[in-house]
């Protein structure tokens, strides 16, 4: 084959596959009550959390890119594991990084994870404005340039006043990527103002219809997202039906121009 042909044969656009997933630190909730009754064993690790993350680990491999919220950074109720990386290792997934942001003494310490087959140019922390400190957004770039592709994991505050803060920020931080991407549990439904303002404000795109997600044995809310930037297609965004947490994962396939998002590993690496 000539290399003219060569290059009239590589394919104008790739694939993605992305997920979502609030992980609860490895804790199954099944209803409203379990909040209470199982309050203790959350602040205790347990088998059953083992359980739960190497099912959800089976599952990654399906996926390109995946974004984690209230993973353990490594506390008394993960005893002691980095959730992230252990996921990520189990799943034979080459590349991880995570952002450690409340720490409640050595009881507990959430974080934002990454996990990734495509290798990022750069992760970079940021920590998102509240009043209560402890809220963060994770920034991955992969590929440099107009050819990256940026995708931001956060995990948004209660309070709506809190939110508006957060979501104008993270604009203020993809405006300048054509290609981007925001995933993670934002905590408001998709035509709350808070999330009008984020769509005023950057290229994100809104969803043409909500995504039931939470609480995960009855979804009724649309508190989990995947959100694209115009120049990216969405093909799809989906529930998975498998509830790991009080949150079901999402998911979503995505095509970019075939330059956009660097090159897939060669080696396993973590950060």
């Amino acid at each position: 084959m000539t290399r003219a042909a060569s290059l009239q044969a590589a394919p104008a656009e790739r694939r993605l596959r992305l997920l979502s997933c609030n992980i609860l630190a490895g804790a199954s909730v099944q209803r409203y009550s379990e909040y209470v009754t199982r309050s203790i064993k959350a602040v205790l690790p347990g088998r059953s959390k083992m359980d739960n993350l190497d099912r959800l680990a089976e599952m990654l491999p399906q996926f390109d890119v995946i974004g984690l919220q209230e993973a353990d950074a490594g506390s008394l109720r993960s005893g002691f594991l980095n959730q992230t990386r252990y996921l990520a290792e189990t799943a034979g997934m080459p590349y991880w990084s995570h952002q450690p942001n409340r720490a409640m003494a050595r009881l507990a310490h959430t974080a934002n994870g990454l996990i990734s087959r495509l290798e990022p140019h750069s992760v970079l922390d940021y920590p998102l404005p509240s009043r209560i400190p402890g809220r963060g957004a994770l920034l991955a770039q992969f590929g440099e340039g107009d050819s990256a592709l940026a995708v931001m994991i956060a995990h948004l505050s209660l309070s709506a006043p809190a939110r508006v803060r957060q979501l104008g920020f993270i604009a203020e931080l993809l405006q300048d990527f054509p290609h981007a991407v925001l995933m993670g549990d934002l905590n408001t439904e998709p035509d709350s103002a808070e999330m009008r303002h984020l769509f005023n404000r950057c290229s994100l795109q809104p969803p043409t219809e909500p995504t039931l997600t939470f609480p995960s044995w009855k979804p009724r809310r649309a508190l989990d997202h995947i959100l694209t930037s115009a120049a990216i297609r969405l093909d799809r965004r989906w529930a998975m039906p498998q509830a790991f947490s009080d949150h079901l994962p999402l998911a979503a396939e995505i095509r970019l121009p075939a330059h956009v998002g660097g090159k897939a590993p060669a080696r396993r690496r973590h950060r």
